[in-house]
């Protein structure tokens, strides 16, 4: 029969009530955030916030701190930094921005002089009508984006009303996501089933990536863009906030993050100073901040190594940040972890399901895992 191949697969691996539920958990979860996400964003960033504090609150409870005592202290550390944001490095970079949009059509117009002089160095490469026509796609591109970002600096009711209800509601929803997470995960555990021993031991293993992975991330992120704003502030580099951010953000993006924010950098400090000095050393600083990061930051940050490849980290980053965005693209690689221990759970053709085996114990059959010798 045709089906019968399909038959075999299927009992060999979902014939463990174990297996079965933890994909349909998944599954009910993957559709949750698919549909759900955008109406459910402050309460999963919040979920994600909370997450990433309770690393801090669980070391305090270990050095015998009372809970609430720790959670009072960590959260008000946490709302002093998120102020600090949005009083101090917010207003700076939105004002860099304004300046940067302002200064780019005279880049683009000494770029155009420079440019202009490549056809006569090399006519056989490259014509003046070809460099007319790429400024003239450049100015278009930059006037689409200086219309978008006018666009959303032009606050509409309903934008002020959201950024009101996020800076209230997040806080209060990370606090008791906090205070009472046992009350929390007991009510969730009522409705789980009492065997779970597949889903206890998937879990375990993807929270110690998640865990390791996204605060050491985050810790990263705040240490690259600290040390690029000293950096830049210190060789007098215009739009020095606003060029950190972004190299402090790059990060969470491997292998492509900084090549893409190495060019505008660059690019800023040649219009800056051209081929002096200042750019050479700038450059040079620079190099130097990559590979601090790369090989002396991320290992001691990160304790346990993500063991994937640099494909599916590839491919997670497109299909995640396709699907979610800005929370895709940062927890891609936790989520490609999260599918390769799934994976991993399901037996493999050479061995039996843990259902198989169990029947074979009650028959009173020796458990044999083929291939075994």
């Amino acid at each position: 029969m045709p089906l019968h191949p399909f038959k075999r697969w299927f009992r060999r691996y979902f014939s463990d009530p174990q297996i079965v539920f933890l994909v349909s958990a998944l599954l009910i979860l993957f559709a949750v955030l698919l549909f759900l996400g955008r109406m459910l964003t402050p309460v999963l960033a919040s979920i994600v916030i909370a997450y990433l504090l309770e690393g801090v609150v669980g070391l305090l409870v270990r050095h015998r701190w009372p809970r609430l005592a720790a959670v009072l202290v960590v959260f008000a550390l946490f709302m002093l930094f998120v102020l600090s944001m949005l009083l101090g490095v917010l207003p700076a970079v939105s004002r860099q921005i304004s300046d940067l949009l302002q200064q780019l059509p005279g880049m683009l117009a000494h770029g155009q002089q420079l440019l202009m002089q490549l056809p006569e160095r090399y006519p056989e490469l490259l014509t003046e009508a070809q460099v007319a026509e790429l400024m003239s796609s450049a100015r278009r591109e930059v006037a689409g984006l200086g219309q978008q970002l006018l666009s959303l600096s032009l606050s509409s009711v309903v934008g002020v009303i959201t950024l009101i209800v996020y800076l209230v509601l997040m806080p209060l929803l990370v606090f008791f996501f906090l205070k009472d997470k046992e009350l929390i995960l007991n009510w969730f555990s009522r409705w789980l089933p009492r065997h779970r021993a597949v889903a206890d031991d998937v879990w375990h293993k993807v929270d110690q990536q998640i865990s390791n992975y996204v605060r050491g991330k985050v810790w990263e992120i705040l240490v690259v863009w600290a040390v690029s704003f000293a950096t830049f502030s210190l060789f007098g580099l215009n739009y020095a906030m606003l060029l950190s951010v972004l190299v402090g953000l790059s990060v969470i993006i491997p292998y492509i993050g900084a090549l893409v924010v190495t060019i505008p950098l660059l690019l800023i400090a040649w219009f800056q100073w051209g081929w002096g000095p200042e750019f050479i050393w700038l450059a040079i600083a620079y190099s130097v901040i990559q590979t601090l990061d790369g090989n002396v930051l991320v290992p001691v940050l990160f304790s346990e190594v993500v063991d994937l490849h640099p494909v599916a980290i590839i491919v997670a980053i497109l299909v995640f940040g396709g699907i979610w965005g800005f929370w895709g693209v940062f927890f891609a690689i936790p989520l490609a972890t999260l599918v390769q221990a799934l994976l991993g759970a399901f037996p493999h053709p050479a061995e039996k399901s843990p259902a198989a085996a169990g029947a074979d114990l009650n028959t009173g059959k020796e458990p044999s895992v083929q291939g075994a010798r």
